[in-house]
């Protein structure tokens, strides 16, 4: 049998924590793995890109355990009432191949994602940042802005997407959270009035094109930016002369996938970009004054899927056990060399013919 989590357990799981302490938890995880780099198997994801979307599949292991993930990313979507983004994923043994977890990831790469970004803004952006622009307002905004807010003490949200409904329903849903009472929401008209005072500016749109959200004359010294929304070919958010302002220093997760889908695809190949893992281990600095722009080319790697799935793994086995749920994913049989007698033989069998006399 092979251990499940669905929806609902994800629900519980995160409601008997409360999203901020578990999204700060997983964010310990993630950085935990990341300084573990050179255990991982590292590859691109997987991609199989449509007009209309793409479907990913993302793979890693450390040696003992191996995990991927199943994710598309369809921005016309919600027109259908369907979300942009859904995932699942699998947790394995390296030593027998047996599959130990099958897990939802629509909601867990949601928290998963929030909690890379605050991981790494916690190294990259000034101390004393207090107020983020928030530009895209969509499915993954509220869970940057709870990680944001716990994570790095954000204490002002400024709002902006081109959809007004998407930012109402985000200052709704922020209203509606007690235990950041002291969260003040500004909502703006433009990415421009957004950025005015922010610290850091988050990025998280969900257009697949060479957007344009952010240009040089919005960006001040000092800023950290959190650039979420560009993942795959062809899909950016930052103006290409951002990435080259004066003071300008780019982090990314793995160099190799965020050159094909990150900001850094419209740079040169030998542009310069720190990987995530040798700033955590020491290898290469962070910000190195108060004027740096720091940005973080976030596209989403396989190593942060295979933090989350073990994490979950982890939470079922601090729970209840009446709570856990197991699906026969894997038959279970006497003899492990008859696979049709253990499975099938029994559903199979027919009335033995009579013969003619």
């Amino acid at each position: 049998m092979v251990d499940y989590i669905g929806v609902s357990d994800v629900q519980r799981l995160v409601g008997t924590q409360g999203p901020g302490v578990f999204i700060e938890r997983l964010a310990a995880q993630i950085e935990a793995d990341y300084r573990r780099w050179d255990a991982f198997d590292k590859s691109a994801r997987v991609a199989s890109h449509s007009a209309v979307g793409v479907i990913e599949l993302m793979p890693t292991s450390d040696g003992e355990l191996y995990s991927f993930k199943y994710v598309n990313g369809h921005p016309t979507n919600t027109a259908a009432g369907l979300l942009t983004v859904t995932a699942f994923g699998v947790l394995a043994d390296v030593a027998t191949g047996y599959p130990l977890l099958l897990s939802e990831l629509t909601v867990t790469t949601a928290l998963r994602t929030a909690a890379t970004s605050a991981m790494a803004a916690r190294h990259l952006a000034r101390p004393d940042s207090r107020v983020m622009a928030l530009i895209g307002n969509g499915a993954q905004s509220e869970f940057q802005a709870i990680a944001f807010y716990r994570l790095l003490g954000i204490r002002e949200l400024r709002l902006f997407d081109v959809d007004g409904a998407a930012t109402a329903k985000l200052a709704a849903n922020l209203a509606d959270m007690a235990d950041m009472a002291d969260l003040r929401i500004v909502r703006c008209a433009s990415t421009q009035d957004a950025c005015q005072g922010a610290d850091i500016v988050t990025t998280v749109t969900a257009d697949k094109r060479n957007a344009v959200i952010l240009t040089p004359p919005m960006v001040r010294a000092g800023m950290h930016l959190n650039a979420v929304g560009g993942d795959c070919p062809g899909k950016t958010e930052l103006h290409a002369d951002v990435l080259t302002m004066p003071g300008a220093r780019v982090f990314v997760e793995y160099s190799p996938q965020s050159r094909i889908e990150g900001e850094i695809q419209q740079m040169p190949a030998d542009f310069p970009a720190t990987e995530l893992a040798d700033l955590l281990r020491g290898r290469a600095p962070g910000r190195t004054s108060p004027a740096d722009i720091t940005i973080f080319d976030s596209v989403g790697f396989a190593l942060e899927d295979y933090s989350a799935l073990r994490f979950l793994h982890q939470l079922l086995q601090e729970e209840d056990g009446s709570l856990r749920r197991r699906i026969d994913l894997v038959p279970r049989l006497a003899n492990p060399k008859d696979l049709y007698g253990g499975t099938l033989a029994g559903v199979a069998r027919r009335p033995a013919l009579r013969r003619a006399g």
